[in-house]
């Protein structure tokens, strides 16, 4: 069941009950998906004795899309978590995040880490390492890879690009993902498609991509977990995470996954994830 509460001044799509009593676990999808995509690992979170939560970030989903650009940037995305924590009052919460989840949690783990317990990346690194690779790779892989970044900004142009012939491009752009028919579906809706474009526009203009964001280091225990035939990001942009850290990083390589490692190989992410944990490292934290 859906709870729409307003977080951050913005109406969330919650879950009504967040699942298991165990330790928190706060789940952020990316760009195009929903809450829903986690599905497979609130079954096993809960099942080992954590309590899964789950959100339709702004933009996406049953969540409100506020018109402004400037109100996607991380600043307010990373308010929104912690106010998802607020409402299930939940002090701290070990953060897993998927693409533009995955910069969310590193943001937050890195400015307020007394709310992170750990930190799990899927196919997105810290975002300071996705800078260093757009610069690193003498044949610039990763910004050739990151092409349709500089596409998203201009407004109308990309939703008319994106959308015509019954979302074509889209589809195109977006075709390895596992749930591609349902992601077009929800695109369809009246402002969707320019509300999840937003989160570009409000993060990542083009001179960002070689001016990289700077953070400070994550002092909470992460793991990186990367699709090898993830079409969008190199995997220098999740091993150079290790260098913005400041406490325990591992780093798992998928070899059979894109980039929704989550939905290709769920049981594979699910252990690797519940194994992550219960490591001595991260029970520490859990005091």
């Amino acid at each position: 069941m859906t709870l729409r509460t307003t977080v951050n001044g913005v109406p969330l799509a919650l879950e009504t009950e967040s699942h298991g009593e165990g330790p928190a676990v706060l789940l952020v999808h990316g760009f195009a998906d929903t809450r829903h995509v986690w599905n497979a690992q609130v079954r096993a979170l809960t099942e080992a004795g954590y309590r899964a939560i789950t959100l339709d970030v702004r933009g996406h989903g049953g969540s409100d899309k506020p018109a402004s650009v400037t109100d996607y940037d991380l600043v307010h995305q990373v308010v929104d978590l912690m106010g998802v924590l607020d409402q299930y009052g939940v002090d701290k919460a070990h953060l897993v995040g998927h693409d533009w989840g995955a910069a969310t949690v590193w943001a937050l783990a890195s400015v307020h880490p007394e709310r992170v317990l750990s930190l799990t990346a899927l196919a997105v690194g810290h975002p300071t390492a996705f800078g260093d690779a757009c610069t690193a790779e003498a044949d610039f892989v990763q910004l050739r890879r990151i092409w349709y970044m500089l596409l998203f900004q201009f407004q109308g142009v990309a939703e008319q690009w994106l959308s015509a012939d019954d979302f074509h491009n889209f589809r195109h752009f977006l075709g390895s993902h596992p749930d591609l028919d349902a992601v077009v579906e929800r695109m369809k809706e009246p402002g969707a498609l320019t509300a999840a474009l937003n989160v570009y526009r409000a993060v990542l203009p083009p001179e960002s991509l070689t001016n990289s964001v700077q953070l400070p280091p994550v002092p909470v225990p992460a793991l990186g977990i990367w699709g090898a035939h993830d079409p969008y990001n190199t995997e220098l942009g999740m091993t150079g995470s290790a260098a913005y850290m400041n406490a325990p990083w591992r780093y798992e390589r998928l070899d059979e996954a894109g980039h929704w490692p989550h939905l290709d190989v769920p049981d594979t992410v699910n252990e690797l994830l519940l194994d992550f944990l219960s490591s001595d490292t991260v029970k520490e934290q859990e005091g």
